[in-house]
């Protein structure tokens, strides 16, 4: 008996499709190919991609969970539904409802694109169009200057590259080579079912040869025939001004080889911005805390505030309360698909002194005595403080 889907993902039947999804990527990335080191990781990561695909497929799941792993298997082999009316039925499952307007005699190759698209591939591929390499994922972390700016950032990342020993063949150069008795050489294999429906023809890669059509006497030590072994690769990569944590660059053809000697994959590679010790950031925003004393915040002043393209004057108003935000405008971080930049936000904090001299002291005590704003006070008095702080 193959083993269960769900077992597969290791999830519960009553899973939610979310819970599904999640599952899957946390079984793919432990037994991707390209990552991992189990000898099965091939096989077990298809096993999850087919487990993935018709648990997160609403009617497909209905089907499979009504007909059980083996029936369902066995109905996807034969290109139709084995439902509940026995082996040859039409009712329910993943193509019921397709009967109308069929008709009852042969369906020759519609019958076959529809499986292709509901089960997705069933029809092989051809070597005329070799498909893609897998794309790759990696992390890349810069700091905020870099994003404000943009960078041309160095990183390196382990990939699957052409094994130098074969040349990516898969074989010494030397091997025998002869024709796949199973595909006589096309690399495909057709198997024509005759089912209640009629006959049904459906194409796949020779499992024997893997679509190459041809087998060789030996296979390379150096890769074990896969053709690509992992090698570590230092690229460079164009970051943008104005990138924002999380986003995701792509590096196209930088990915894996393709098996079939079709083009690479990309690298997709997730950017990370380091916190910065000053500022926040909020989008194309920036927040700033800008701790001012109390004659500052009583008196006004004009300071010189740090932004990430130089140092800014700021006035601070007469009368300011700790906890007031001002802005200034264009002093934020560079927007990335628009011109100009977002803003700065500054946050003033008046700081209470911890200790103070004779002079200060003398100053606050006659501020207090003086009853705050209940009393007159002249200028004379203020212009005493200021001196004193």
């Amino acid at each position: 008996m193959s083993e269960d889907f769900y077992d597969v993902l290791g999830v519960s039947p009553d899973a939610s499709t979310e819970e599904i999804k999640q599952a899957y990527r946390k079984k793919a990335t432990e037994y991707h190919p390209d990552v991992s080191d189990d000898p099965d990781a091939e096989k077990k990561f298809k096993k999850i991609q087919k487990a993935k695909q018709v648990l997160t497929d609403e009617e497909k799941r209905q089907a499979y969970d009504r007909m059980g792993h083996d029936r369902y298997e066995q109905a996807e082999k034969h290109g139709f539904d084995a439902s509940e009316d026995g082996p040859g039925g039409m009712g329910g499952g993943p193509f019921g409802g397709m009967g109308g307007g069929m008709g009852g005699g042969g369906m020759g190759g519609g019958l076959g694109d529809i499986f292709e698209q509901v089960f997705g591939g069933g029809r092989g591929r051809g070597r005329s169009r070799p498909r893609k390499g897998r794309d790759l994922r990696t992390e890349l972390e810069i700091d905020l200057e870099e994003a404000y700016e943009g960078v041309e950032k160095q990183f390196t990342v382990e990939r699957p590259e052409a094994c130098d020993v074969c040349g990516g063949e898969g074989h010494p150069p030397d091997a025998d080579a002869r024709t796949c008795p199973e595909c006589q050489g096309r690399g495909q294999v057709t198997q024509v079912q005759q089912t209640p429906l009629g006959r049904v023809q459906q194409t796949t890669t020779c499992p024997r040869c893997e679509g190459e059509g041809t087998l060789y006497s030996e296979t390379c030590s150096e890769c074990r025939g896969e053709g690509y072994v992992r090698n570590e690769a230092t690229l460079t990569v164009e970051v943008p001004a104005g990138i924002q944590d999380g986003q995701t660059l792509r590096m196209e053809r930088e990915g894996a080889p393709s098996p079939e000697g079709g083009p690479h994959g990309d690298l997709l590679i997730d950017v990370t911005i380091a916190d910065h010790e000053e500022f926040e950031r909020e989008g194309d925003d920036l927040r700033y805390r800008l701790p001012i004393s109390f004659p500052q915040a009583t008196f006004g002043d004009t300071v010189e505030v740090p932004t990430l393209s130089g140092a800014a004057e700021f006035e601070i108003p007469k009368g300011t309360q700790s906890g007031e935000t001002f802005r200034l405008e264009g002093k934020g971080m560079p927007r990335l698909r628009g011109r100009g930049h977002g803003d700065l936000y500054v946050k003033v904090q008046v700081v209470t002194p911890e200790s103070l001299n004779e002079d200060q002291r003398e100053a606050l005590e006659a501020f207090a005595e003086a009853g705050g704003d209940e009393i007159e006070v002249t200028e004379g008095f203020f212009e005493k403080i200021k001196r004193a702080f």
